[in-house]
């Protein structure tokens, strides 16, 4: 006897639809599952057989064979456990199915109920695509599931629902005994799915994802630093990398927590791929909702080149691929390891991170904004002009701990600001909200929008080649400026490139169609690490 089921895995971040196979034949009792399963595919024999005999079911006592097709595809994860279970069950003629356009997705306790499992919108994704038209899967993974609009979405708590032991009786037990079955054998429970249909009321009741407006921290929250908040709405209006130079509790951090709340919405794509990402790491709520707000990743300076760039014997995403189309913040960076901020240099300049391994070669998506913070020495008080904080370190360990930072990583971060001690503390008087400054840049952004609309990006920071050339073009006087800047400052032409494209955000925050002399001036002043003579 032959059965197919349709299930699905995760590879990388995008789901892969798998055929599940089982033939039931004559033999000494035992169950194969083939095709480049892992450990926890292989264990779920024991998962279905418990679960199965726990709801009354009766596991054939034959030579059961799951072939997971592709063959030549390595699978992995617990969400091939409802689907061998009810493929042996349908085999078998325990229940009456037919799986045809339909996922089936879930991972079995011996009891028979479903857990949630990881990565449901790329796997439910990936079958509209191949033209399946339904998903029957645990109910807590349900409103993730119809975030994919177009699919018949079936929620399912416990296999007890398919026999009708449950609740409203789902199936139609006891049936009269057709000629195909054998005297004395009881026909095949035949399912309804149309009772455990996931329905909109259902995704009505659950939340959304995101922090209600009125507990988000504001700008106005930050007494003085104008100029720091210029650069943070530069940075913001073309996403562009940025970091803050300045003693301990000048306020990096807080300024730093607060650069989300300028930030525009998610588009839909982007929001769609943001969730994807969640949704295969395993960090996405269970909610009915996609991702609208930008990511924000603040991991800490202990973490691994694997944690920040992505890893493991099957690759997968880390922190610059949870920050994809948000904000990766790496606070006191020199306290980073070396050859974990190195590995940062690719997915700044190709906005993507590929991970190689003897079992799987996958690229992830990283397109993020790098927000990072320093103090200017090892005591934090290099610079300082109270008396009594002065600072202590000799210019040897200053050199050492700057030197933490390669040039080229320094090289690929647009705006380096210093941020001074606030002169007075107590003047309480009309501070730039963050309501302000994102009303500025979603003046610029849609500027870029407009201006790129036929182009494969939509940020100032994406410009590149010919196209930089043409929307960053410069009148004679500004290349002139900008000439005998890097030339005076020994600059690297990424460098020259930087200022342009953020020359070209500042003239967009202006409305201006053309750069001037003191868009492209200010742009110069923001690279602070640049000028030597402050560090040594």
């Amino acid at each position: 006897m032959y059965g197919k089921l349709y299930s699905a895995c995760l590879h990388g971040i995008d789901g892969v639809t798998i055929q599940v196979e089982v033939d039931l034949s004559n033999g000494l009792p035992q169950t194969s599952i083939i095709g480049l399963p892992d450990s926890s595919i292989r264990e779920s024999v024991e998962r279905v057989r418990a679960a199965v005999k726990n709801c009354g079911f009766t596991y054939p006592m034959k030579r059961v064979t799951i072939n997971l097709a592709p063959a030549d595809l390595r699978k992995e994860g617990s969400s091939f456990d409802l689907a061998i279970a009810l493929g042996i069950l349908v085999t078998s003629e325990q229940i009456d199915f037919s799986p045809e356009s339909l996922l089936i997705l879930g991972e079995l306790a011996l009891d028979g109920s479903l857990r949630p499992i990881n990565g449901v919108l790329p796997m439910v994704e990936k079958a509209k695509r191949d033209g399946l038209k339904g998903v029957l899967l645990p109910y807590e993974n349900a409103p993730e599931a119809a975030l994919i609009g177009g699919m018949n979405v079936y929620g399912l708590r416990h296999i007890k629902e398919l026999t009708g032991s449950q609740a409203d009786g789902l199936i139609e037990p006891d049936r009269p005994q057709s000629e195909t079955h054998s005297p004395g054998r009881s026909a095949p429970f035949r399912v309804h799915l149309s009772k455990l249909l996931y329905t909109k009321s259902d995704i009505e009741n659950h939340g959304s994802v995101n922090t209600p407006d009125d507990v988000v921290e504001d700008y106005s929250d930050v007494i003085g630093q104008p100029h720091v908040k210029r650069a943070l709405t530069i940075a913001a209006a073309g996403m562009h990398n940025i970091i803050l130079i300045g003693p301990p509790g000048t306020g990096k951090t807080m300024l730093m927590k607060r650069l989300p709340t300028i930030l525009p919405p998610l588009s839909e794509q982007e929001s769609l791929t943001t969730t994807k990402i969640y949704s295969a790491a395993g960090k996405l709520k269970h909610t009915g909702s996609l991702m609208t707000r930008r990511p924000f990743r603040s991991p800490h300076h202990t973490i691994s080149s694997g944690g920040l760039i992505g890893g493991g014997t099957i690759p997968r995403p880390g922190e610059v691929s949870l920050a994809h189309k948000g904000i990766l913040f790496l606070d006191e960076l020199p306290e980073f390891s070396r050859h974990v901020l190195e590995v940062l240099r690719q997915p700044l300049e190709d906005r993507e991170v590929t991970i190689s391994r003897a079992r799987a070669v996958l690229t992830f998506p990283a397109h993020f904004m790098l927000a990072a913070s320093m103090n200017p020495c090892p005591c934090g008080f290099w610079g300082n002009d109270h008396p009594q904080q002065r600072c202590t370190c000799s210019p040897r360990r200053i050199g050492q701990y700057r030197a933490k930072i390669s040039g080229p990583l320094l090289d690929r971060i647009d705006l380096q600001v210093e941020v001074p001690r606030p002169k007075d503390r107590y003047d309480t008087a009309h501070q730039l909200s963050s309501r302000e400054m994102r009303e500025q840049v979603m003046a610029a952004q849609l500027l870029q929008s407009t201006r790129y609309r036929h182009l494969p990006f939509s940020w100032n920071s994406e410009l590149f080649g010919s196209h930089l050339r043409r929307y960053a073009a410069l009148d004679s006087a500004s290349a002139s400026l900008l000439q005998t800047t890097i030339d005076t400052l020994g600059l690297s032409m990424r460098a020259y490139d930087k200022i342009l494209k953020l020359a070209r955000t500042i003239a967009d925050l202006d409305q201006a169609e053309c750069i001037g002399s003191h868009h492209v001036a200010e742009a110069i002043q923001y690279r602070q690490l640049d000028q030597l003579p402050v560090y040594v």
